[in-house]
């Protein structure tokens, strides 16, 4: 298909008339991620593919085309992580009404034991990044994918720029600065799959349309995902309001958590500043056993070490949290 012929389907407003099929899809992102689409045409297209939200074929071709040229880490789990699925953590949003606490969910994962890979940019164009939280707690960028894996099995827990991963999605994702609005990319990036198909990848939506197409691309495949709203679109549960959270597995959907219809209640103090010092310093106390976790938040870690292998009982893996998250302190 000619990039005429893809601007001509895009443009139709009928429905999924106006969308690509899943092979179609594929191959235009692969033309674009390997440098085949010229500057305009290239504008033409993620121009008209956001004046949309995307559907759930089309994001399950661009996710495929993204996922078959980006690095792969050959992480193979030790003893410390006992064979438990890494957790692969995308950082695309951040925030900007709330603290960014998906550091939180990430370092309590690692205290458990589960290895915890977070990918993303390193800013997010006048919003708080999960990168700059995470270097307030001494979670560094990552400068190579080797640097990656040795932190993996250290201290079970490593920052990846997106740029490492693939630098051609990277590339797009810089976009957002010189046009002013973000574009499929973001949105792509959360699909990808560091490990090859061996992690629990969190899969954050920013609406219920995002959610939508997410869940299109997810069913069908072998991957296994949480899929869940996120605060601000970011990698962790808004502390005020659970999600809904659904567990994918290979070719298995299933609701662990259903939505919330009322509040969890007011933030407490220090979870009000969006700052990320403000930011590490709650999380630093969360993680040390030093304050609860919004039930939110908790929930979506019973999710993860569920999703992980840690326990083979979805009841079980609430229950530790539930006690384990008030005894960190001790551990």
């Amino acid at each position: 298909m000619s990039i005429s012929q893809v601007l001509r389907t895009l443009a139709r407003a009928d429905g999924a008339d106006g969308e690509l099929d899943e092979r179609a899809a594929e191959a235009l992102f692969a033309s674009v991620l390997d440098g085949g689409v010229a500057e305009l045409e290239l504008g033409a297209v993620l121009g008209a593919l956001a004046m949309r939200p995307l559907g759930g074929g089309e994001l399950a071709g661009f996710a495929r085309a993204a996922r078959a040229r980006s690095a792969r880490l050959d992480f193979r789990p030790g003893e410390r992580s006992r064979g438990f699925r890494p957790v692969s953590i995308p950082s695309y949003s951040g925030s900007a009404e709330q603290p960014n606490l998906m550091p939180a969910l990430a370092l309590l994962l690692a205290r458990f034991g589960v290895p915890v890979l977070v990918h993303g940019p390193l800013e997010a164009q006048g919003r708080v990044a999960g990168a700059a939280v995470l270097r307030e707690l001494g979670v560094l960028p990552g400068a190579s994918l080797h640097e990656a894996l040795t932190a993996l099995d250290g201290a079970g827990i490593a920052f990846v720029p997106t740029a490492l991963l693939s630098p051609a999605l990277a590339q797009l994702i810089a976009l957002r600065g010189r046009l002013g609005v973000a574009n499929c990319a973001q949105l792509i990036a959360r699909l990808l799959d560091p490990f090859a198909g061996g992690a629990l990848l969190l899969v954050p939506a920013s609406d219920a349309a995002e959610r939508a197409a997410l869940a299109g691309a997810l069913e069908g495949t072998a991957m296994h995902a949480l899929l869940f709203v996120g605060a601000e679109g970011e990698a962790f549960a808004a502390p005020q309001q659970r999600p809904a959270i659904e567990l994918f597995r290979a070719g298995e959907r299933r609701v662990l958590f259903e939505a919330e219809t009322g509040a969890s209640g007011p933030l407490p103090a220090p979870q009000a500043d969006a700052d990320p010092r403000a930011a590490a310093r709650w999380i630093g106390q969360a993680v040390a056993g030093k304050v609860p976790l919004p039930p939110p938040l908790s929930n979506l870690l019973a999710c993860c070490l569920y999703g992980a292998g840690y326990c083979d009982d979805f009841n079980q893996s609430k229950a530790i949290v539930a006690v384990r998250t008030h005894a960190l302190a001790a551990a």
